[in-house]
């Protein structure tokens, strides 16, 4: 029978077609004024604007927040009890979300124990490969960790099953840690000559620790009237037992006038003291003391490998697990390709294929033994790229912030086609991002502004980046902005001479970096440069006559209790002036100490736990908000109270605090430092967790700008910055040198190269294939010769 075939029909309209876009309307989160934008689906958008203008707050706070805090909702209320819980974002309608992954700048943990290897499972899989092939055998991976120490133990336990009895027991665990010092890889040296004067007794005043005055109850007294040692007595004539007493006692509770107090011995009073907090956290004169009484070296047990004998003795190939954790990673994927062993075949593909995506993303120079810790902002951000890169996953949105920080041009094109790869695999891409060269590649790009701060939140541009060139805001205006070179440069009135300098892969550089004029340390990223300048210039130099003020990409830490006006110490001042306006104690005036609101403890928030679901934050009633009591508030300094002060913006605080009756010196120093480096928009109360990147940046440098130093050493000052704001951190420059002070910039920007007086050029690539000098001069003399990788982007950026 034949059968009859009917025409095909087009296929019906279906209803899931109709999702392209991801649709915000009316948002609120942080400065943002009821901003509504389309997003495309499964393309590249690049959101634009000043510093402080919005991005982060529509793209971070408000879009990747609620797709993840949806997704954690689809887990079962027992599994959400051990999540974080944030809040709904404060915004009307929400659409076409799909599952978000972000790779953001956040700086990797600071742990000794975290590493490039621990942090991307490569050395996990390292492990699993030596405790299968490495000989002699000694153990399971756990027996190449440095995370792991061995265990043995044994005794009796009593196993309550039916009638209970008595079973003996032996325990034991192969780790991998040296004991020396505990996996970390470096010792902790304190010298005692900076804790105490030993010709002195503790009755006479003998330490020498900031903050530990004599008649301190909490300190001092302790050591003093513990019955341990002889108070009267001077250090040095300490017997044995007291001076084991005074440096290693074990914590124990002594009576001080009725009162128990824990005595500890000296040295891990000060371990638990300072050295467990973060550096970059502590005040000038703490930082400083930290720095000189503590010294760190690598391991003499270990050498710096973290692992004990046994770990470092099993080797495939001549190769122990630690040679191969200080390989640059390059060779380690060359030298594990070369294993071919069909009973780790898996293994072997999967960590080949990890290493191989490190050298893709342009870190192959680095090595899996790399603490964490020490990646710029740029290395960490692609550190994390590195699981995405082979995933099969698709119709994912990936959030990007600022890509293409710590990349030098060359590299930045590299970075624009792995973005472009995950955008063509069908996944959304949203990238932050200031940099024309990424932007340019963008199928929609949104631009925030106009401002900053109060003056931004809202979308001055939807469309193609051809769109952008042409319309009238801030960014279209810049795009195109390119810096000249200079007509003629500074000359230097000395040099800071280097010698010999072998940091992690310089090979024995000589350099001499001029004094009184805008250096500029450029090239390829993982060239050398943060190697030179940190590990060489600012260690030979920081005790020399010149004074070196070192400002790096280190992390400051921020709650909601801090905010510039407590970080730059500006605070200090004005409660000063307000307790002697008033005639009362300056306390007072802080909300977080005597004169915080009792109901909300000073935040000006009260929250609500309400276990496995988002907390609730309300404004506190009592204080409205303002943080502090009521009867403090009643208290004025040229016509405002301390609540309305904090509220000002930095611009407005120094109009305020310079001139009239609120004139004050010392607070319009530290706010004139604030406006200097643009960051005039900020609010002086606004909670430092709340700050981009290079405002946290921008806000170290404005308090590092009132250290004596003759010479500033910056690291990529331009990370977070505008094309329209690099002008102004231009100008910053010039006043510093003008000033009479040395500025030494490490930076990828071509408008900083142009603008230097002098340029020094690491290279020619990478890791073992960088780490010498391969040009010094003007930058006129660098785009003449057209010689070096940095010397070519930047002839083409000046249109040479």
């Amino acid at each position: 029978m034949a059968t009859t075939r009917t025409k095909a029909q087009p296929p019906a309209p279906n209803g899931a077609d109709s999702h392209e876009l991801i649709r915000v309307h009316g948002a609120r989160v942080n400065n943002l004024k009821d901003v509504s934008v389309e997003i495309p689906k499964r393309r590249l958008t690049v959101f634009t604007g000043v510093s402080g203008s919005g991005k982060s707050s529509l793209v971070f706070d408000t879009v990747a927040a609620e797709s993840q805090r949806l997704i954690n909702e689809t887990y079962s209320a027992f599994v959400q009890g051990f999540m974080a819980t944030p809040a709904r974002p404060d915004v009307d309608v929400l659409e076409g979300l799909t599952t978000a992954i972000i790779v953001d700048q956040q700086r990797m943990g600071s742990d000794p124990r975290s590493t490039v290897g621990t942090v991307t499972d490569a050395h996990a899989m390292l492990r699993i490969l030596f405790s299968r092939l490495g000989t002699p055998h000694i153990g399971p991976p756990g027996a190449f960790s440095f995370n792991t120490a061995s265990v043995r133990a044994s005794g009796a336990i009593t196993v309550e099953r039916g009638n209970k009895k008595a079973v003996k027991a032996t325990y034991e665990r192969t780790g991998g840690m040296c004991t020396r010092c505990e996996g970390r890889g470096s010792v902790s040296d304190i010298d005692l000559s900076q804790l105490y004067d030993d010709s002195k007794s503790l009755s006479e005043g003998a330490f020498t620790i900031p903050g530990w005055k004599s008649d301190s109850f909490w300190t001092v007294r302790v050591y003093a009237e513990s019955g341990f040692v002889d108070p009267d007595k001077p250090i040095r004539r300490f017997t044995e037992q007291e001076m084991q007493d005074f440096l290693y006692r074990e914590p124990v509770k002594v009576k001080i006038e009725g009162v128990s107090l824990t005595y500890e011995g000296l040295i891990p009073k000060i371990r638990k003291s300072f050295l467990s907090k973060d550096k970059e956290s502590m005040q000038p004169h703490i930082r400083a003391f930290v720095e000189r009484a503590v010294a760190f070296t690598i391991c003499p047990e270990c050498d710096g490998t973290r692992l004990n004998e046994g770990a470092r003795s099993s080797k495939i190939k001549g190769i122990s697990i630690a040679d191969a954790c200080a390989m640059e990673i390059r060779d380690l994927a060359e030298w594990v390709r070369g294993l071919s062993e069909p009973s780790v075949a898996p293994l072997l593909t999967s960590l080949g294929g990890t290493l191989d995506s490190f050298v893709e993303i342009g870190l192959g120079y680095l090595a899996l033994e790399r603490p964490s810790g020490t990646l710029s902002g740029g290395e960490a951000q692609r550190v994390k790229m590195i699981r995405h890169l082979g995933s099969p996953l698709t119709d994912i949105t990936y959030v990007f912030d600022e890509p293409t920080i710590g990349l030098h041009p060359h590299d930045i094109q590299r970075m624009n086609d792995l973005l472009l790869r995950l955008r063509d695999k069908g996944n959304t891409v949203l990238v932050v991002e200031h940099k024309p060269e990424t932007i340019a590649i963008a199928d929609h790009v949104v631009d925030l502004g106009p401002g900053a701060g109060t003056a931004g939140g809202t979308v001055c541009f939807e469309g193609t980046v051809e769109g952008l060139r042409l319309g009238d805001t801030v960014t279209g205006r810049h795009f195109d902005d390119r810096a000249t070179l200079k007509e003629s440069v500074r000359k230097p009135y000395g040099a800071l001479e280097i010698r010999g300098a072998t940091t992690h892969n310089l090979r024995g550089v000589d350099v001499d970096i001029p004094l009184g004029v805008l250096t500029v340390v450029t090239g390829v990223a993982g060239s050398g440069k943060s190697s030179l300048v940190h590990g060489s210039l600012v260690e030979q130099s920081g005790a020399g006559d010149e004074g070196v003020v070192s400002v790096d990409q280190s992390p400051i830490r921020g709650s909601r209790r801090s905010n510039p006006a407590t970080y730059t110490g500006l605070l200090e001042p004005i409660r000063k002036a307000f307790a002697k306006a008033n005639g009362v104690k300056p306390a007072l005036f802080s909300a977080n100490s005597e004169g915080a609101c009792p109901t909300c403890n000073g935040a000006g928030v009260v929250f609500t736990d309400l276990a496995m679901m988002a907390g609730v934050a309300g404004t506190c009633e009592d204080c409205e908000g303002r943080r502090f009591q009521a009867s403090v508030l009643e208290y004025r300094f040229g016509g405002r109270d301390i609540s309305e002060v904090l509220a000002m913006p930095v611009a407005q605080a120094e109009e305020f605090f310079g001139a009239g009756e609120a004139r004050t010196p010392a607070a319009h120093r530290i706010l004139g430092r604030l406006t200097d480096v643009g960051l005039g928009y900020l609010t002086l109360g606004q909670p430092l967790n709340t700050l981009s990147g290079g405002e946290r940046q921008r806000l170290k440098l404005a308090v590092h700008m009132a250290e004596k130093g003759g010479v500033y050493v910056l690291d990529e000052p331009t990370t977070g910055l505008h094309l329209a704001d690099v002008q102004q951190l231009l100008g910053l420059l010039d006043r510093l040198v003008d000033s009479g002070k040395s500025v030494i910039v490490v930076e990828h920007h071509q408008a900083v190269m142009a603008h230097a007086d002098w340029i020094i050029d690491l290279g020619p690539g990478a890791g073992h294939d960088g780490g010498k000098i391969v040009f010094e001069g003007t930058p006129a003399d660098l785009v003449a010769a057209r010689s070096t990788l940095t010397a070519e982007h930047l002839a083409s950026y000046v249109g040479a």
